[in-house]
């Protein structure tokens, strides 16, 4: 039989990534990265001197076409495929990512009139300056008590769609009345691709508040919000939804010869970078849970409930694997607080041994962390180096050591700070279970599993359950072919479910990390202490943190 292959097109922060992938296996033949000529534009924007403003994070949609006539043709070049073996394309992408288009979903930033202007832009999901207009949304949906908000663990983000496109509405209602609808940069990729412009249900979901069965927030709610906006879901959200696992479209003509392929493949809609990790790792069943582990974690579990949990991101039917609900919760700082110890805390002494060991600093840290019992250090932390996301949502909370005397060794602190994010994880799953959500498996997937084998032991350690690690390295863009393979239909070469897809294409490595039974008692033992202290830092017995935050505040401001 001839081989047939499938394109995942993986959409980060910095560049995009396009791996080929071989239907039959899943295996990863070939992959080239597109940095983006324009980058993130949070200082100017990017050709015009216009300065923005702090908290903004914009991009060039241009950026992501290059991707597709850069990246495509360079891995059919270093892997020989032929285009006629490409049967099916599928994106991942950073969200909630938006712009504002016109009637031809042509960006706004491309019109001359609309250059210089940065509400006329990609903005990215990390611009956080449309705080205010979420606390505007979270104030007036928890005093009209609005059914939405306890499917996001009772707080929207700024980073979501609602909140920037109002901020634009506030700021330039002249760009927000040119703009025909707000898209998701997945949805508009997609577009660019198929010249259908569809939302995919997981961004719909997860990030625009909508629901299948009752759909967007209501007109009146928009309308207090802002008079202006109260026709924000009818308009700027029109279009239909497509649920993953469907096709989105075929490729035409004129995306195909930018790409080098043929036209009529299929695309699928597409999908949130993390989650696109969880059939890529082979989480297709109810009470699956992946931990997408990197500078941060998310935490991704499937099942058949809809259950409001404290402190989620959301629950969204048909978000990631047709047919189910998945649940997204998350911690903001894991491998950003290891980097930073590892950057800002360690003494001179250990980047000398490091270096003349031929290690890394972590490396040298992780071999005698490894040594410690558990409790051996005296030490325990709270894992709020960037907030607190999963269960308290509350981005005002800092990080804390306890125990610390003039004995703490570097390798303590580091297997402290281990521990802390195992912890939060453990904290997670039970809020799930707490309401009956129930966590079967676990998966692993990320930069993280990759490289650090103590860590994954202190998780299996702590939550005291066996963890199975992704062998892909790319499993967003794995799981986004997956979805291409099944857009593709087996008529055509590929799969008719994603379940399917995964029986074939997802590998585990051989290892997996069991719990050191000798082990879990005083790790039970210690996590009673850390709830101790999340509860009395994090749940308003002793506010100091957020208080420290507002006197550092004052201190800037009065400099």
């Amino acid at each position: 039989m001839d081989v047939r292959y499938v394109l995942g097109i993986d959409y980060g922060t910095e560049s995009g990534r396009v791996v080929l992938v071989d239907v039959s296996d899943g295996q990863e033949i070939a992959w080239h990265v597109t940095p983006y000529p324009h980058g993130v534009m949070d200082v100017e924007l990017s050709g015009t001197g216009v300065k923005l403003g702090a908290e903004w994070a914009l991009q060039h949609p241009q950026d992501y076409v290059e991707v597709l006539r850069k990246s495509v043709p360079k891995v059919l070049e270093i892997s020989g495929a032929q285009p006629e073996q490409i049967i099916g394309i599928g994106v991942d992408f950073t969200s909630s990512t938006i712009l504002p288009v016109d009637q031809d979903a042509n960006p706004l930033c491309y019109a001359e009139e609309f250059r210089g202007e940065p509400h006329a832009y990609v903005k990215l999901w990390k611009h956080h300056a449309a705080q205010h207009e979420a606390n505007l949304i979270n104030e007036l949906a928890a005093s009209r008590a609005e059914s939405f908000l306890g499917r996001y663990g009772g707080k929207v983000s700024s980073e979501w769609m609602t909140a920037k496109a109002l901020q634009v509405l506030r700021e330039r209602p002249d760009i927000y009345d040119a703009a025909d609808r707000f898209v998701e940069a997945a949805d508009w990729i997609v577009f660019v691709m198929t010249g259908a412009l569809k939302r995919n249900s997981g961004c719909a979901g997860y990030k625009s508040l909508w629901h299948r069965r009752e759909g967007y927030p209501s007109t009146e709610f928009y309308r207090n919000l802002d008079p202006r906006f109260a026709s924000f879901a009818e308009v700027k959200l029109k279009g239909d939804i497509v649920t993953l696992g469907e096709s989105a479209g075929l490729l035409t003509e004129e995306a195909a010869g930018m790409m080098g392929l043929r036209p009529g493949i299929a695309v699928a809609p597409g999908i949130i970078d993390a989650h696109a990790a969880v059939p890529g790792v082979g989480a297709t069943t109810s009470g699956d849970m992946v931990l997408s582990m990197g500078t941060s974690l998310c935490h991704l579990l499937l099942s058949d409930q809809e259950i409001q949990v404290e402190g989620i991101c959301g629950i969204v039917e048909d978000g990631i694997i047709p047919g189910l609900y998945a649940y997204e919760a998350g911690q903001p700082a894991v491998g950003d607080m290891f980097g930073w110890y590892v950057k800002q805390g360690i003494p001179a002494y250990v980047e000398r041994q490091a270096e003349q060991a031929g290690v890394s600093v972590h490396e040298w840290l992780e071999a005698r962390a490894a040594k410690l019992l558990p409790g051996e250090s005296g030490l325990i932390a709270l894992d709020w180096w960037n907030g607190n996301r999963s269960n308290l949502v509350n981005s005002e909370l800092s990080g804390m050591i306890i125990g610390l005397t003039l004995q703490t060794r570097p390798e303590e602190i580091y297997r402290a700070l281990l521990e802390s994010a195992a912890f939060g994880t453990r904290h997670i799953i039970e809020a799930f279970e707490a309401v009956g959500v129930e966590v079967q498996e676990l998966y692993a997937c990320g930069g993280l599993p990759q490289k650090n084998k103590l860590l994954m032991q202190l998780y299996a350690d702590i939550t005291g359950r066996e963890i199975k690690i992704a062998a892909s390295a790319q499993t967003p863009a794995l799981g986004a072919a997956m979805f291409g393979a099944v857009a593709a239909g087996s008529l055509r070469g590929g799969y008719d479910t994603i379940q399917e897809a995964a029986k074939h294409m997802v590998h585990l490595q051989e290892q997996s990390y069991s719990p050191n039974t000798a082990h879990q008692a005083m790790y039970d033992e210690l996590y009673r202490e850390y709830r101790r202290l999340h509860d009395y830092f994090g749940r308003g017995s002793n506010y100091v943190m957020p208080r420290l935050k507002q006197l550092q505040k004052k201190a800037v401001t009065t400099s």
